[in-house]
């Protein structure tokens, strides 16, 4: 039996990044919170601001999860099953990948059907797509879960630093992949969790 998501508030800089393989993940959203606490007064003051400014942007940018030079040719739609595989924290979302003009646009909802994100990719970019708040673990999570499924003879094109040997790939320091089949994998975060994701096949909640 299949456990409903459960909900959770995480703060701005809060866990999601660190357990998306390590990597810091602060949007616009969040820098300009912390921005906005700071009330610059003279040039000193205004220095440090822009000092604190672009830290933050360099360190979202280092933190962003890698894109494919270009969107690999998947057999889309698809309509996967996604498992969270944690012994004191079990989540099952579905998520459904669909091609959208020159994009890819990513739903993923519960098991009850209730939206968790919904994100698109055109031009190496990540788009909010409806009015769900930014949701940086989803982010790396499709962007593993691209990685995963692109086909092996567009591997080296679209990801320079990986590698696969059988049925293993992996973009070291980043993400490890285990397949039975090129849709039904064991997907790991070197320094966080670990999914297993499965095709679907029917109608979605």
């Amino acid at each position: 039996m299949f456990i409903a998501n459960r909900s959770k508030h995480h703060p701005c800089g809060s866990g999601l990044a660190r357990e998306s393989g390590g990597s810091v993940n602060i949007d616009a959203e969040c820098i300009a919170a912390i921005a906005s606490k700071l009330a610059p007064t003279g040039v000193a003051g205004m220095l440090k601001y822009l000092l604190l400014a672009a830290t933050l942007l360099l360190s979202a940018c280092a933190g962003r999860a890698p894109l494919p030079e270009k969107n690999p040719d998947l057999p889309l739609p698809l309509q996967l099953h996604i498992q969270l595989l944690q012994p004191d924290d079990r989540q099952d979302w579905v998520l459904v990948i669909q091609r959208e003009e020159s994009g890819i646009r990513w739903s993923m909802m519960d098991l009850l059907g209730i939206p968790q994100a919904r994100q698109k990719l055109i031009d190496k970019t990540w788009e909010s797509d409806g009015f769900l708040p930014p949701n940086p673990r989803a982010r790396e999570l499709f962007a593993a879960l691209l990685f995963a499924l692109t086909p092996e003879d567009e591997l080296a094109a679209n990801y320079p630093d990986a590698w696969q040997h059988g049925t293993q790939r992996s973009l070291p320091e980043r993400w490890d992949i285990r397949y039975a089949q090129p849709q039904n994998f064991e997907l790991k975060f070197p320094k966080g969790p670990t999914y297993q994701v499965t095709p679907l096949s029917g109608e979605t909640p």
